[in-house]
């Protein structure tokens, strides 16, 4: 989980806040991502944050999963359902990645925030920080942050993890991951036939 701090006394940095059930989502990550994507980009990788125990903190793996194995020479991805990065495995299991030169990096992880930020889906150029609001500090991740607000800031976060609701979080993961594949797709030139997500 990211922090409250980042959401409260960055504001320029919240700009690009989008509402989770918007049915143009997909689209509005599409364009703001495409955007930041430096030219010359020639690989683009995923860190999907978060855990697959706790609801709450699942919307990072959830979106790995929906993304793995799309395009296999353009996007890699690292933490899924299956094998998340999360608070006790992040630190080995990052410091075994290794980015290839021109590439772009998007770290996805669930946070909390301010009670107007609740269920939007925050987009910002920058690193992420993972564990934050629960006092891990954890290594700064990431040339574009997306991050799911799924709760507001309180002193009982850790409980309200466990029981969030799973389909704001499964409607995120859907528009986040739509979002970042088309981009993919447009940026890559995919042709418009290739499929935007690995639902089985």
């Amino acid at each position: 989980m990211d922090s409250q701090y980042c959401l409260k006394e960055n504001r320029a940095l919240c700009e690009k806040s989008i509402s989770y059930n918007d049915k143009l989502a997909p689209l509005f990550i599409r364009n703001i991502l495409y955007s930041l994507i430096p030219e010359g980009t020639e690989r683009i990788y995923v860190l999907g944050i978060g855990s697959n125990m706790i609801s709450g903190d699942s919307l990072g793996p959830l979106v790995g999963t929906l993304l793995s194995n799309l395009y296999p020479k353009h996007l890699t991805v690292f933490g899924n359902l299956q094998h998340p990065l999360d608070g006790v495995n992040f630190i080995q299991d990052f410091s075994q990645i290794s980015v290839l030169k021109n590439s772009f990096v998007i770290a996805i992880d669930s946070v909390l925030g301010p009670k107007d930020y609740v269920n939007t889906i925050v987009i910002r150029e920058g690193a992420l920080h993972p564990g934050e609001a629960l006092g891990k500090k954890l290594t700064p991740v990431g040339d574009c942050s997306m991050m799911g607000v799924v709760l507001k800031q309180d002193h009982d976060t850790a409980n309200s993890l466990l029981y969030t609701n799973l389909h704001l979080i499964y409607t995120m993961a859907m528009s986040i991951a739509k979002g970042i594949s088309l981009s993919v797709r447009q940026y890559f030139h995919y042709p418009a036939n290739h499929p935007i997500l690995n639902v089985r």
